[in-house]
Formats: structure tokens, sequence, C-alpha cells
């Protein structure tokens, strides 16, 4: 009976472990999860030759308009029309994808509910997550209805 009750204790304890990791662990992992791509080449029509196009493993199709929680930097970016809208990086800006220091599984588009203030700090946001592999003039990667987290 002791055994008994040790057990579910301790199952008690790992699923409080696995619940917490599910709400605030993915920020350091989602990226090593996104990571998980591999690209096939495909005839482009509208550009003419064969571009890189990504074929998301089963681990990132399932986190698809599913909520995460993600940990990067904001990377300003011109063209964005706000502070609700602009790009995320697993990495600051001088080794971002965009300076030639990490690939384009690194980035995101973020459509935030509420304007973000740049900071070259790291911030913690929270939102849907979007898969893109049709539209070569977007990233792959959409974070929507995004919202800080404290």
């Amino acid at each position: 009976m002791r055994r008994i009750v040790m057990s579910l204790l301790l199952l008690g304890a790992a699923l409080q472990v696995t619940s917490l990791a599910a709400q605030t662990g993915t920020t350091d992992n989602l990226w090593k999860t996104l990571a998980k791509i591999s690209y096939k080449k495909e005839y482009d029509e509208f550009l003419g030759f064969k571009i890189d196009k990504p074929v998301f493993s089963e681990e990132i199709k399932a986190l698809n308009g599913k909520e995460v929680t993600v940990k990067g930097f904001i990377i300003p970016v011109e063209g964005y029309k706000s502070h609700k809208e602009f790009i995320f990086s697993a990495f600051p800006y001088s080794m971002c994808f965009f300076c030639g220091g990490a690939g384009p599984e690194s980035v995101m588009e973020v459509t935030a509910l509420e304007p973000v203030v740049y900071s070259a700090e790291s911030i913690v946001l929270k939102g849907k997550l979007k898969l893109n592999n049709d539209d070569v003039n977007k990233l792959m990667f959409a974070l929507t209805d995004a919202k800080i987290v404290k």
C-alpha cells in the first residue's frame, strides 16, 4: 500500500512538472522544435526557378494553430506597419537570419493584439502558431493574436 501511495505521489508531481513545462517550458524549446525542418526543391511558376520549400516535421505540424509561448528578440524591420507587426527571432539582431547568422527557421512574423514596445533584450510572447509553406513572400512561421508575457 505504501508503495502505491508513493507511486501516486510521484506521478502527481510528474504531472505537475509536465503541466508547468507545457505552460512555460516551450519558451526555450519551441525554437528547437521549429528547427526540425527539411526542404525540398520545387519549381515556382511565378519566380521562374526552383525554390527550397519547407517540409515540416510531424512535431511542428502538431503545433499549427495551437497557442505557444516563445522567448526571443524583436527584429526592427522596415516596412512593418506598427509595433503590432514585427519580426521575432530566436537570436539578437546581430546574429539573426537577416544578418546571415541563422537560418529561416529561427524567425517568425508576429501580429500582436496590443503594441509591443521595442527592446533589445529578450521578451516572451504567447500566441497562435501558424505554418506557411506556400507563400514565398512570407516567413515559414507566424505568431498571431500575440501578447507579451510578463
